[in-house]
């Protein structure tokens, strides 16, 4: 790691997960995020909450005026963000900026020859609708008639969207570092999707390893996608996999929401690699899995509000509410983890870490 670099400021809509890889890391750390969340708060110097997204170039700019940071750190919703006070650790915001965009991602796809779900023709149903912008799965839809793509876009006017064919598959992503140039696979995760209602597809939780027939294959692709999409540090490659064929998704230009599993399963340092992939080195031999380690979130089974202090049950939860914390139905409210010699006593793991909390928020 860069001695130089000694506090950063991670900034984004979620950047818990990076502010505790980081602090691991032996990093002072700050962050600008819209939860600040209980554990957050206890790991930093110094913290800023925000509520629209378009308030953070402002936020970045007056918190670097006031504390002294190295550099930024960007996460979800902060990627592309441009002219700010110190340094980016992190993909250049030009190149970022086009795998934000799921149109251009696809034409990405097409150019490179990777395989990539070909695009929905006019009236052929059913199909998938992606908005073009938006991250987390939790806008797309499975639409099987114009009357369905109308009513998407009465909830969401005006939003561009992609339309592509369904592709079969187990969803599923791999952790990459890159320099620009190269890249090196870190992970091969399973991802958890909400599998409901309006937000059937959004990310809520992941398991590493995800042991898959097809997970080196895996593993070479997500190598190839990555060095040839410039990014720099640690990104994410999402994919549909099945035990013949794999397709590729998206391209996630920043900090994985995976970190945690991935981090807890192998003993690695995500930050400590980005920094090191950002200063052109990359790991010689990928992360050892030593256990399996699995997350998932919890959303409020109806309104509710949380006056305990929750953190007592960490190391088993993560994104700790503050209390008082009123949350509506539907909420993500906190994470929980399971771990374990093998997915089974993980997955036995996770239920107990479930059992317990559903106590405060049941």
């Amino acid at each position: 790691m860069n001695g130089a670099i000694q506090r950063i400021l991670v900034a984004g809509f979620s950047t818990r997960h990076v502010v505790s890889s980081a602090v691991r890391a032996g990093l002072e750390v700050c962050a600008i995020d819209n939860f600040c969340d209980q554990d957050l708060r206890n790991l930093v110097f110094a913290y800023e909450r925000f509520e629209e997204l378009a308030e953070l170039p402002d936020l970045i700019r007056r918190f670097c005026s006031e504390q002294k940071v190295d550099a930024v750190i960007t996460t979800s919703g902060a990627e592309d963000l441009v002219n700010l006070p110190v340094p980016i650790l992190g993909t250049d915001p030009a190149i970022a900026s086009q795998f934000l965009d799921k149109e251009l991602t696809q034409r990405f796809f097409e150019e490179h020859g990777f395989p990539v779900p070909a695009r929905a023709l006019p009236g052929v149903f059913p199909a998938m609708l992606k908005p073009c912008r938006g991250s987390g799965g939790w806008r797309n839809a499975l639409v099987t008639s114009e009357e369905d793509i109308r009513a998407w876009e009465s909830i969401f006017p005006g939003e561009p969207y992609l339309l592509q064919e369904l592709a079969p598959g187990i969803p599923a992503s791999v952790c990459c570092v890159a320099d620009g140039n190269r890249a090196k696979a870190v992970a091969v995760n399973l991802q958890i999707l909400r599998g409901s209602r309006e937000a059937r597809y959004g990310f809520c939780g992941s398991l590493t390893p995800f042991r898959h027939q097809m997970a080196d294959q895996m593993r070479m692709m997500a190598e190839r996608i990555a060095a040839a999409t410039g990014c720099c540090g640690v990104l994410g490659i999402d994919f549909l996999v099945t035990d013949t064929s794999i397709t590729a998704i998206e391209v996630n230009p920043r900090f994985v929401a995976t970190l945690d599993t991935i981090e807890r399963a192998t003993g690695c340092n995500l930050v400590r690699l980005h920094i090191d992939a950002c200063h052109g080195v990359l790991p010689e031999v990928i992360p050892e899995i030593r256990r399996t380690c699995i997350r998932q979130i919890l959303f409020a089974p109806q309104d509710l509000t949380i006056t305990s202090d929750l953190s007592h049950l960490i190391p088993d939860v993560a994104d700790i509410p503050v209390p008082p914390a009123s949350f509506e139905k539907g909420d993500a409210v906190i994470s929980v983890y399971g771990e374990g010699e093998n997915e089974s006593s993980a997955r036995l793991a996770l239920d107990k870490t479930i059992r317990r909390v559903s106590q405060y928020i049941g």
